[in-house]
């Protein structure tokens, strides 16, 4: 059978957004393959059409989604947004509430600390990509000093999420989210 131009491109990106979702609610390691192609209403053997192995579809739906991430800091960034912006949105209950559609960062940094050079490389260079966007955000002190307090932020942001979607106390999973909002937006702007 004959399938239109571009069907490869669509039928790759599809199982991208479907892995990414499932990998980012259940953990990498809880994700199989089968559940994967299964969701995407493909066969098993279609996934070797598009990728060779598990680790490498964990790299490029990293790499996607950390793209998707760094695209809205680089729109606040021309937008002139502030970075207490883009603080809010991610310390928010409704990203806490959304693991699936959310940060991979804080979905899956854990994981991925485990996971082999080739797929730390990749999601390092993003997370570094990510800080340097946030450092430019940042308008007051030295480029080192603007750089350390978006490493800062961003292990804050990615911290205190991960401890908000935890605790299985909704007072206190709010509170989390609002001492990390208040102590990063303070950073942010040079208090």
């Amino acid at each position: 059978m004959r399938y239109e131009k571009g069907h490869k491109d669509e039928t790759r990106r599809h199982i991208l957004d479907v892995a990414s979702a499932q990998f980012r609610e259940s953990g990498i390691a809880a994700v199989g393959l089968a559940g994967i192609m299964s969701e995407a209403g493909l066969t098993n053997g279609a996934f070797y059409t598009h990728f060779s192995s598990k680790e490498e579809l964990v790299r490029e739906v990293l790499m996607d989604s950390l793209t998707r991430r760094e695209e809205r800091h680089k729109a606040n960034l021309e937008s002139g947004a502030a970075l207490e912006t883009t603080i809010r949105d991610y310390l928010s209950t409704q990203h806490r509430d959304r693991a699936g559609t959310g940060c991979p960062t804080a979905a899956l940094v854990a994981e991925i600390a485990r996971h082999p050079k080739p797929t730390r490389d990749a999601f390092t260079g993003k997370v570094s990509d990510i800080i340097m966007l946030m450092a430019e955000q940042i308008r007051l002190g030295s480029s080192a000093d603007r750089r350390r307090k978006a490493i800062t932020i961003y292990a804050t942001m990615v911290g205190a999420l991960q401890l908000a979607r935890a605790v299985n106390d909704r007072q206190l999973s709010e509170e989390i989210l609002e001492n990390a909002v208040e102590a990063a937006v303070a950073l942010a702007n040079g208090q």
